[in-house]
């Protein structure tokens, strides 16, 4: 899983990279040509912990994902040639963005819009995106066009027409592709031209130290709470105070704890970034247990077994045979497997099992 971090320059995307991946990448002066700041941020997972408490394996290893920290966006960035391919592949090859909001005001890190204005930040960088779409839009289009009038695959070509055709309306009305809702076989139409809008979005917004997050603050947005999970403008959000944050992210483990209770902060942002990440692209952990081994993997929510166990390998999906299988919740609850037996919630799972966040598998295979 690979997440990007975007917005304007000057608005905390490499103090929060820092913060989420625990680096110490020089913050400021960040221009449109420098190479993508390359990441890895551990899942925090206290189920995790302790299984591996339960189990004492040789090695506990936890999720990661992977952050891509890019250039600045600036208003007409999107215009031909002003980024480089290095810069829109790195954006296009994530799976999700987070779009960092400044709140915060320090003259010292000076706006490159002179003022404080959140509202119109997202505007504008949300057009940059919609702007870049609509010229793989276009392009399309045109390519569509010319196959048609020479009879190239008319009939596949006129109904990708039509669906491009719908895009091009949503972005001539300045609203992201995400607005829209697509079938399955659209989706699977439009898996290979990884539009910027389309993408899921999380809104990060920096606050200043001591700072609370008000919705005055975004005056003109909607916002609300959905699943636990603050939404702005219909997009999952959270609020952190960057200049704190990178300060926690840098302590040795050992200190985190006494710090945050005296700065009144009840949960690392990267903690709750992750879990954010995980929201919106509806992603869940199951885990594998052994004395060699506890590790927590990463799978789409509603996928099968076979396709979870092929998270862990491609041959465990080509064999695969069942899973045996038991939950986080049960063995917790009992406190043993042979408990669990017992109790009978330790079962055998086939090909059409719908794997649960939580659950612990052990997968037969023969390939």
């Amino acid at each position: 899983m690979e997440i990007g971090i975007i917005g304007l320059p000057s608005v905390g995307k490499t103090t929060l990279f820092n913060i989420v991946t625990r680096n110490r990448v020089k913050t400021g002066g960040y221009a449109a040509g420098n190479a993508p700041n390359l990441g890895v941020a551990t899942v925090p997972d206290a189920r995790l912990t302790w299984l591996s408490e339960q189990f004492h394996p040789k090695k506990t290893t936890y999720a990661t994902v992977n952050f891509v920290d890019v250039a600045g966006l600036v208003e007409g960035a999107t215009k031909k040639d002003a980024f480089s391919s290095q810069f829109l592949a790195a954006l296009r090859a994530v799976d999700a963005l987070v779009h960092v909001v400044r709140v915060f005001d320090d003259p010292a890190v000076p706006h490159p819009n002179e003022t404080i204005d959140p509202v119109r930040d997202i505007h504008t960088v949300d057009t940059e995106l919609i702007l870049g779409d609509m010229g793989v839009v276009e392009k399309r289009l045109e390519r569509l066009q010319q196959d048609i009038a020479k009879g190239r695959n008319r009939a596949e070509a006129e109904k990708e027409q039509a669906l491009f055709l719908r895009l091009q309306t949503c972005l001539e009305g300045e609203q992201p592709l995400r607005a829209l809702e697509f079938s399955e076989q659209e989706k699977h139409a439009l898996r290979g031209y990884t539009f910027l809008s389309l993408k899921p979005l999380v809104y990060a917004i920096n606050l200043g130290e001591g700072q609370a997050f008000d919705p005055s603050m975004l005056t003109g947005l909607p916002t609300d709470t959905v699943d636990g999970v603050l939404r702005v403008n219909g997009n999952s959000a959270l609020a952190f105070q960057g200049k704190v944050e990178e300060e926690i992210a840098q302590l040795p483990e050992e200190e985190v704890a006494d710090f945050l209770e005296a700065m009144g902060i009840e949960e690392p942002a990267a903690h709750r970034l992750i879990r954010t990440c995980y929201y919106v692209l509806d992603v869940i952990s199951f885990f594998t247990v052994g004395e060699d081994e506890c590790r927590a993997w990463t799978t789409r929510r509603g996928d099968t077994a076979p396709m979870a166990a092929g998270r862990i390998h491609s041959d465990l999906e080509r064999g695969f045979i069942r899973a045996e299988s038991f939950t986080y919740a049960d063995l917790r609850r009992l406190g043993t497997v042979a408990a669990v037996k017992e109790a009978g919630l330790f079962r055998l799972e086939g090909k059409d099992h719908v794997v649960e966040d939580g659950e612990i598998l052990n997968i037969r295979f023969n390939v």
